[in-house]
């Protein structure tokens, strides 16, 4: 996931917006337009989600056509990351002696860190309903998707020398666990002739039915089965690089 997401980073630094000077103006009419965003999102977390994490940060790319007609398709990645663990102590707990201390391999304490880790990618259909007179590429955006959800917890030990809690036993304590999810998408989105002033906002509500990938669970000694439903409620934010049609009859230079 990290290799994809470099990856996009460095299309957005090669990107040069001087090489589209000859365009459509937004102003006079709808224009299909290629759409690469970063975003990010501050969730909080809701139905069994929240019985393993607190509030988290979302950030990922995304690609998406959008045409005259002001409809958008497009997919998404979205990387998911949090530091709250509610499940920290009796993760704990389950590997450390009466006094509550995890001992390393030497026979030190160690410090054990735990943080949410996970992704959401989908494919997306939206619509752009224009309004406060701004242009006619710009307004009310209505979103939704459909993808694959998947999240756990990441478990870090000082100098990697607590075994107990490394490499295959970490997978008995990480609750990884994946799914179907769909999402909705309200805000207001903003496309103008500046390449660097275009962006959108507003609020996402994200739904998933997740099951466990592991075969058993250390902590509770035993296999979990049940269907969760998982709910992300969050603040979202993008900023967009528009990839304009060349217009054939009119252009507009800078």
């Amino acid at each position: 996931m990290k290799k994809y997401f470099l990856f996009f980073i460095a299309v957005l630094f090669l990107y040069n917006p001087t090489q589209l000077k000859a365009q459509l103006s937004l102003k006079d009419s709808s224009a299909f337009a290629g759409l690469i965003s970063l975003s990010y999102a501050f969730q909080f977390s809701g139905g069994d989600l929240a019985e393993r994490y607190g509030n988290n940060s979302c950030i990922g790319p995304s690609f998406s056509i959008k045409t005259k007609s002001n409809w958008i398709i497009g997919a998404d990645i979205n990387f998911i990351f949090g530091n709250d663990v509610k499940l920290y102590d009796q993760i704990v707990k389950s590997v450390a002696p009466p006094d509550g201390y995890v001992i390393a391999r030497d026979g030190t304490i160690t410090d054990v860190k735990m943080f949410e880790r996970g992704f959401y990618t989908s494919f997306k259909l939206g619509k752009i309903i224009p309004v406060f007179s701004s242009n006619p590429n710009s307004g009310l955006l209505i979103m939704g998707s459909a993808g694959y959800l998947q999240h756990n917890i990441r478990i870090e030990v000082d100098n990697n020398n607590t075994p107990q809690l490394m490499d295959d036993y970490a997978r008995g304590y990480d609750r990884l666990s994946s799914g179907f999810a769909i999402s909705e998408f309200i805000g207001y989105i903003y496309l103008s002739d500046k390449k660097l002033t275009n962006f959108y906002a507003g609020i996402e509500f994200t739904q998933g039915w997740t099951k466990s990938m592991r075969e058993y669970n250390f902590d509770t000694k035993q296999k979990d089965d049940s269907q969760k439903y998982d709910c992300f409620i969050g603040i979202k934010i993008g900023w967009i690089f528009p990839l304009y049609k060349r217009s054939p009859e009119k252009f507009y230079y800078n």
